[in-house]
């Protein structure tokens, strides 16, 4: 059995998230555009006192790292309680890039792929 693949998600250098996202893919009609939009609830980057300094969401793997600017925190009664993150794709390499990262992500954490 081969050993898997580490595809992990980091918000700060150093500091795995271990709540596993949801997951949404969009794209455009001939497939060229899109963007998947993941959605975190009660992740544990925002138990940290530094949550401030959330920069963006790391998508770490064997191949290097994929990178978003586009991080959400949701406050709901006066506490941080999910982050929304959306990483953009304009070209077939870079949603080829973003699939090959997913599957590894599914695969090391041990989850199965749906479509709606």
């Amino acid at each position: 059995m081969n050993e898997k693949s580490k595809a992990i998600i980091r918000f700060f250098q150093g500091i795995d998230e271990t709540v596993i996202p949801e997951i949404r893919l969009t794209r455009s009609k001939d497939g060229r555009v899109g963007q998947a939009i993941f959605f975190f609830d009660k992740p544990k980057a925002l138990e940290n006192e530094k949550f401030k300094e959330i920069q963006g969401m790391f998508m770490i793997d064997e191949e290097g790292q994929l990178t978003t600017r586009q991080v959400n925190v949701s406050v709901s009664n006066g506490k941080l309680t999910s982050i929304e993150a959306i990483f953009s794709w304009k070209t077939d390499q870079e949603f080829n890039r973003f699939m090959r990262f997913a599957n590894r992500y599914a695969e090391y954490n041990g989850l199965g792929y749906s479509e709606k």
